[in-house]
């Protein structure tokens, strides 16, 4: 399929803007422990696709979601690429909590507070962190977190 002039032309100046900073190469590495986390194909296609648009971003391929049945690993992946990198979840659901796995690569700008408390209510995690990083020159730590939820199961053993 051939482009049209204006396509070029519009690929032309998007490569401009990429050399004039516009990229910032960020990326989100997320570690989490979810009571709630998503474990039907469906289920998880839909948010991937609602989370992208929601933080601004445009989906160009997928969400491709697959679900694993082999022991030891079983669990679900979800993987789109997207205008400006990939976004990408894996979550194993045989421990308790289950254990779940973000990644969000982009040349665009992003929150990863928002992301993190988005993750935190959508999968009702009890413990979350992550690790932000710069990749435009190196791998620059910007900023890491870690947020754990009182286990009120423990207390509500003992009576309190």
């Amino acid at each position: 399929m051939r482009t049209s002039g204006l396509t070029e032309f519009k690929s032309i100046i998007q490569c401009q803007l990429m050399e004039n900073k516009l990229l910032v190469h960020k990326h989100l590495i997320v570690r989490a422990e979810a009571v709630s986390p998503p474990m039907d194909e469906e289920f998880l296609r839909r948010w991937l696709e609602k989370f992208i648009s929601d933080i601004g971003m445009k989906v160009m391929m997928g969400p491709y979601v697959k679900y694993s049945n082999m022991v030891g690993n079983r669990g679900i992946t979800g993987a789109a690429i997207i205008e400006t990198s990939h976004i990408v979840m894996h979550v194993w659901d045989e421990p308790n909590p289950a254990l779940l796995q973000f990644d969000v690569y982009s040349c665009g700008e992003f929150n990863p507070d928002e992301i993190c408390e988005r993750i935190k209510r959508d999968f009702t995690t009890t413990k979350i962190e992550y690790k932000f990083l710069d990749r435009e020159h190196d791998l620059k730590e910007i900023h890491t977190i870690q947020f754990v939820q009182p286990n009120h199961h423990k207390y509500n053993e003992l009576g309190y």
